[in-house]
């Protein structure tokens, strides 16, 4: 503003407000109250509500009592969207509370004008863009503050959250007692029905499950996650009523490479123990696609887990000879031996869950018998079967055949 004539006008109108400054704040903090059912909630307590409305109109009225400022202080907006953020108020409600007040005021000032008289209203009525213009612009500066404190706790939230999933995936230096604890910070129950979920990386700079989190909350199921380097590992806690393909079928949504799921489970402490299970699984994928896989709890997918390298020798000695065929002809023995299995030896049985006849099916098998250490009718043999196929079925890993040298 310059000094003209219908400006000094406005800086004495604002003048005579500064002296009701206090009785202003008042009644505007009794008008926010009143059309803006969020502050009836008492979050932001009166004492707070009086004390930012008067700095805020303070500030304005300084503003307009002094033409030589070329800019507005910012700081009360400001001030008002940080605190706000801090006190998880919503930023429409805070808005509509700014609005509403700024009419308020705006209506004082022209009822003042309007009692000078002359030439006050019009020169008020002359500086409606310049003093409107006030409004946008705390508006924007609280906005602006607001997101910005919001954004800082959600960094703020993220890292606390990380290092608490970090205390549960540590394996024993995670106690019963610090497990407790950590459920309570991060919002679970110590016992409940949980997943872990590790998703690798597909590019440095992008999130392997975009928008999962969405997706998450819409289930009712909550998280928290801890970010490494080329992986991202979560603890979900899943509503038991929710089945658990509905959340596998949201994590395969979003996924951008190999993603690991672990078996329910029910316990916080044992999520070190669960994070082993989604690791081998996402291991076990084949890499360069997405994919999600989740390992059942069986007393054979511990065993393998815990004695890899054991487990792939003892599959090289049983099936070695079948691993060793063209791809195809390895896929249709290993598909047949599981549904003869399934069929509890049944060549009719199995042949109906293949489609062929059941002499195709005793063809293949007899054809796979000479690549086992024994015949089909001892059981110890039909054990090792069951037991090689059970591990490739889970792990394909396994299907690769080691070199010689490597067998024992």
């Amino acid at each position: 503003m310059h000094g003209t004539e219908s400006e000094k006008l406005v800086a004495a109108l604002a003048g005579i407000l500064m002296g009701r400054v206090d009785r202003l704040a008042e009644e505007m903090a009794e008008l926010t109250y009143e059309k803006v059912e969020f502050y009836r909630s008492m979050v932001v307590g009166p004492e707070d509500l009086i004390a930012s409305m008067r700095d805020n109109l303070r500030y304005t009225l300084e503003f307009l009592a002094a033409p030589a400022l070329s800019s507005p202080d910012l700081s009360a907006p400001t001030a008002t969207g940080r605190r706000r953020a801090l006190q998880n108020a919503p930023l429409p409600e805070v808005l509509r509370s700014y609005r509403l007040n700024f009419c308020y005021f705006w209506e004082q000032l022209l009822a003042e004008a309007r009692r000078w008289g002359g030439d006050a209203p019009d020169a008020l009525l002359n500086a409606t863009p310049q003093v409107w213009g006030l409004a946008d612009a705390y508006s924007s500066a609280l906005t602006d503050a607001y997101r910005e404190t919001l954004s800082e706790r959600m960094v703020e939230t993220d890292r606390r959250r990380s290092v608490l999933v970090a205390e549960l995936i540590d394996g024993p230096s995670a106690t019963s007692d610090t497990v407790w604890e950590v459920a309570k910070m991060l919002g679970f129950p110590f016992q409940g029905a949980f997943l872990v979920v590790t998703a690798e990386n597909a590019t440095a700079s992008e999130s392997p499950l975009p928008g999962l989190d969405s997706r998450l909350r819409a289930l009712d199921v909550g998280s928290a996650w801890r970010a490494q380097p080329g992986s991202e590992t979560g603890v979900l806690c899943c509503p038991r009523r929710r089945p658990v393909e509905q959340i596998l079928d949201a994590v395969r949504a979003v996924a951008t490479g190999r993603v690991g799921v672990s078996p329910l489970y029910d316990r916080l402490d044992q999520t070190s123990r669960a994070l082993r299970y989604a690791r081998v699984a996402a291991e076990s994928l084949p890499p360069g696609a997405p994919a999600v896989r989740q390992l059942d709890d069986t007393p054979l997918t511990e065993l393998v887990m815990n004695n890899l390298d054991t487990t792939q020798r003892a599959v090289n000695r049983i099936l070695g000879g079948v691993l060793a065929l063209a791809e195809d002809d390895r896929t249709t023995l290993l598909a047949t031996a599981r549904a003869w299995l399934e069929a509890h030896g049944s060549a009719a049985e199995a042949g109906r869950a293949l489609y062929c006849h059941e002499n195709t099916v005793r063809y293949r098998m007899r054809r796979l018998e000479e690549f086992l250490r024994g015949p089909l009718d001892n059981p110890k043999i039909v054990a090792e079967l069951s037991m090689a196929l059970d591990a490739v079925g889970t792990f394909p890993v396994l299907l690769e055949r080691r070199p010689a040298a490597q067998q024992t």
